[in-house]
């Protein structure tokens, strides 16, 4: 496992609480295809750990994660098999979100800013979300041509139909504030007490059986047929394969690579 991922199970012997923990503040924490590995090699360890309980999802720096690494995207579609390159990174990226959304244990998303693209998926993928104020989220996909295909599912699992419609159509922010009121946020609160809530939160958690809370999770996903979120997913790789290779692509990762506005063709 590389250093841009970091398992931190300090408190994991007695309290059962294990940390995840993005590490590569300087970009963002914006994720190349390695981390992506890396985070499932991670998720693929704890989902076979009987000490863990609770994983708590973080990162360091001020951004949670800013999506994709849009220069390892433009490297790949410089190159020769770029199409193959495109369905790598979407089937190791709609991995990594499937298996977290499938621990059989709660997560929670310590969310302490800007959540971009990608990122989203990350963050839907748990059953708790607490936000700092200064957190908000962002699916720009369409701006750069392309689309949150595999985010998509999840998404609307969280927050409904409609309302995901909104998000992945309009790109605009949406504040912890507002993300809170569709309920998919839990709380939000000043930066400074995030770690101290998602505590509390885990002890409330961390009272009830490790079988009923196991059971209890299974169930809630029976019940909202989660499995064809997982299966709308593996449906949605190809899709964000394919949006990759068109000229909207192409032009919406170069202007944004070169700071400038896209030029869009009609067809």
């Amino acid at each position: 496992m590389s250093s841009l991922i970091e398992l931190d199970d300090s408190r994991c012997q007695h309290r059962g609480q294990l940390v995840l923990r993005l590490q590569r503040a300087d970009r963002r924490n914006a994720l190349t295809r390695q981390m992506l590995r890396d985070l499932l090699a991670a998720l693929d360890t704890i989902a076979s750990r009987s000490d863990v309980r609770v994983l708590v999802l973080e990162s360091s720096g001020p951004v949670f994660c800013a999506g994709m690494d849009l220069g390892e995207m433009q490297s790949h579609a410089n190159s020769p098999d770029k199409e193959q390159q495109w369905q790598i990174d979407s089937e190791l990226y709609a991995e990594v979100v499937t298996r977290l959304f499938s621990l059989p244990f709660p997560t929670i998303a310590q969310v302490q800013g800007p959540v971009l693209a990608g990122g989203v998926g990350l963050v839907v993928a748990c059953d708790f979300v607490v936000c700092a104020s200064t957190a908000y989220f962002a699916l720009p996909e369409p701006v750069r041509g392309i689309t949150a295909a595999i985010v998509t599912p999840f998404l609307v699992f969280r927050v409904g139909a409609g309302l995901a419609g909104q998000w992945l159509l309009s790109g605009q922010r949406v504040t912890a504030e507002q993300a809170q009121r569709s309920g998919f946020c839990r709380v939000v609160i000043e930066p400074e007490t995030i770690a101290d809530h998602v505590e509390q939160l885990t002890t409330t958690i961390l009272s009830g059986a490790p079988t009923a809370l196991a059971i209890t999770k299974r169930h809630w996903h029976q019940c909202t047929k989660a499995n064809e979120v997982i299966q709308q997913a593996q449906a949605s790789i190809q899709v964000s394969a394919e949006a990759r290779q068109s000229a909207d692509a192409r032009e919406g990762l170069a202007a944004f690579l070169e700071k400038r506005p896209p030029s869009w063709t009609v067809e």
